[in-house]
């Protein structure tokens, strides 16, 4: 599967806003990246004003993925268990762009085997256009390579990081690592106190 970066961010190194230095890229003051209207995987509409008060990792993927999602979703449980006591003020939200397979079940199981407090969301279609949109998260169907095969989902593979008032503060290269997305998250927890 080839997973796209979001071209928009791709810088690298040491970002500073207000001040602080950040591991990865600080996109502080963004027009994106502000509204998210979703179901979780237990079957609760959630937007992102649910979340106040916490910092919110948001990744786009899809259950099926062979790499990319696994990848980025077992480095963020080894974020939140390093985090101790502090992974509760953060919220994991893995959005699925794949709603046709997706189903909450399959969603819940997924997600929660990384950690228990991670949050699948999913929408129908439209509600996935809009969110992929909202956070310039390009996705692409692409038909299966053998005959009767599954198909697969192209995505872009970033991860975004939202503060404690909802405003998306942070965005994380494929490949950064946990200890560059720890770092920094530890920073916009100090930020919040």
């Amino acid at each position: 599967m080839a997973c796209l970066a979001v071209t928009l961010l791709t810088g690298c190194g040491q970002q500073q806003s207000g001040g602080v230095k950040f591991q990865n890229t600080d996109v502080t003051g963004a027009d994106f990246g502000k509204v998210l209207a979703l179901t979780d995987h237990t079957g609760k509409p959630r937007t992102l004003a649910d979340f106040k008060g916490k910092l919110v990792v948001i990744f786009f993927g899809f259950t099926q993925c062979p790499d990319v999602c696994p990848t980025t979703l077992a480095e963020m449980g080894k974020v939140i268990k390093e985090l101790g006591p502090d992974g509760d003020k953060v919220q994991v939200l893995f959005v699925s762009v794949d709603p046709e397979r997706d189903t909450k079940d399959l969603l819940k199981q997924y997600v929660t085997a990384f950690n228990p407090t991670f949050l699948g969301l999913s929408g129908d279609m439209e509600a996935t256009v809009r969110a992929a949109k909202e956070f310039k998260v390009y996705v692409q169907k692409q038909p299966s390579k053998t005959p009767g095969g599954s198909y697969s989902i192209d995505h872009s593979a970033g991860t975004f990081i939202l503060d404690g008032q909802g405003r998306l503060r942070l965005f994380v290269n494929y490949g950064a690592g946990a200890a560059s997305m720890l770092t920094d998250i530890r920073t916009l927890l100090k930020q919040a106190s």
